[in-house]
């Protein structure tokens, strides 16, 4: 165990003197493997590589793509002049037209590391244009963009099925209800915040007429998730890979026949942002996947896992010991190796205390989704960052209230079961 402790003290030192996350991750893993003695190093080299050799990760550049092409075109103005339209005029309308937004592209990507980049590179320049903080802005898209893996459909959700054996469409349906109180609580926080530092709002003339034409506009970007991949995906017509094939292709398609705004260097630019963006979630995911596998020699989820049981006996105690367990892993790892490990350790603890498995589905997406734009490994609180050209500790600052309503949240979710919808 020391050899972990001693890891994360690099890893946190590391992240400290500005060295890049990946690869703060990659030394701190060394330095674990180091210490034990009994590995040969290229072992990290292999454990790192492994995971990208998954077909599923193909879908993670296509619904990039897609966020990309459908939020940077004509499409991505109709959706945000529809969400300024209907909430901007209220005190923290920008904030919450971002909320409403990544609601609506939610179902496009399935990965709230794509709504980061792919809606962040068109809210954040936005919001910053109209006159709030950069801190504000970011702390916004890194905290909304969860809604992505909450709301189906979602790729950590259908880990989770695959790995636990659990219905993907039963924990599809059963992640509704919490991505959308999520939503709300955080259209609160947007009203509260903006209350509180006096933030400007959006003077827009609201008309019926006005607001069909908007609404007709953005349709597409909300047929989308409706049509092609909630149904395509509940159904089973075809995989998660397949479908971010399809929605790429919607997405093509759509600018050149109907919005006419697609040129060839706009796709390529497109083409580029998605390659960025992709390189840097597979590098974190092969760093993260590492440091996963070192936690998983030295048994750490495992010993944690018997340590509850030995030491907590109420159910209501061992759901608390299980949510703190989910949000300090979600700080360090990436969803899906935390998913793919925590999974077969935390299910007999739920069985223990009578829990669905959806349920506990459910709590593990939304409590490790927190740790998307927790410090120090928070991979859409980095993204949002580095859009809004902002240091990260500020962004951490503005993003305390979001913190509140998101555990706020996830305690409800996870004491009160009876929300969830079921199949």
């Amino acid at each position: 165990m020391s050899e972990i402790l001693f890891a994360m003290i690099a890893l946190l030192a590391l992240l400290a003197v500005g060295v890049p996350v990946a690869f703060a991750i990659l030394a701190a893993t060394l330095v674990g493997l180091l210490l034990v003695g009994d590995f040969p190093l290229h072992v990290a080299t292999q454990a790192s590589f492994q995971p990208t050799g998954d077909f599923l990760l193909l879908a993670i550049p296509f619904f990039i793509l897609t966020a990309d092409l459908l939020a940077n075109g004509t499409l991505g103005r109709q959706v945000i002049g529809l969400a300024t339209r209907i909430v901007g005029r209220f005190r923290g309308g920008v904030g919450q037209s971002s909320v409403v937004t990544s609601l609506v592209f939610s179902g496009v990507s399935g990965s709230a590391v794509a709504d980061a980049s792919g809606l962040g590179r068109v809210l954040i320049p936005w919001t910053k244009k109209v006159g709030y903080p950069a801190s504000y802005a970011a702390a916004v898209n890194s905290s909304t963009s969860i809604l992505g893996v909450i709301i189906p459909p979602s790729i950590p959700m259908i880990l989770f099925a695959a790995t636990s054996g659990a219905s993907v469409a039963a924990v599809f349906a059963a992640g509704v209800v919490p991505g959308i109180i999520l939503a709300v609580g955080m259209l609160l926080v947007c009203w509260f915040v903006a209350l509180r530092n006096g933030f400007p709002r959006v003077r827009v003339r609201l008309t019926p007429k006005r607001l069909l034409k908007d609404l007709l506009l953005a349709l597409p970007a909300i047929v989308l998730p409706v049509l092609m991949i909630r149904l395509v995906l509940l159904y089973g017509v075809a995989t998660v890979t397949e479908v971010s094939v399809l929605a790429a292709l919607y997405a093509v398609v759509l600018r050149v026949t109907i919005y006419r705004d697609l040129s060839v260097k706009g796709f390529l630019q497109s083409m580029i942002s998605t390659s960025a963006a992709t390189g840097v979630v597979m590098l974190l995911i092969m760093t993260s996947s590492a440091l996963s596998w070192l936690l998983t020699v030295q048994e750490l989820p495992q010993r944690l896992a018997s340590l509850v049981l030995d030491t907590v006996d109420a159910p209501w105690l061992i759901m608390l010991a299980m949510i703190v367990l989910l949000l300090l892993v979600g700080m360090f790892l990436d969803m899906s190796p935390a998913i793919l490990l925590l999974t077969p350790v935390l299910l007999p603890l739920a069985d223990r205390i009578g829990m669905d498995p959806v349920h506990l589905g459910v709590v593990m997406v939304l409590a490790l989704a927190i740790g998307l734009f927790t410090p120090p490994v928070g991979t859409t609180l980095y993204i949002s960052s580095s859009i809004g050209e902002v240091k990260v500790e500020q962004t951490v600052r503005a993003l305390l209230p979001f913190y509140a309503v998101a555990m706020l949240v996830l305690l409800l979710i996870a004491f009160v079961p009876s929300l969830l919808v079921t199949l």
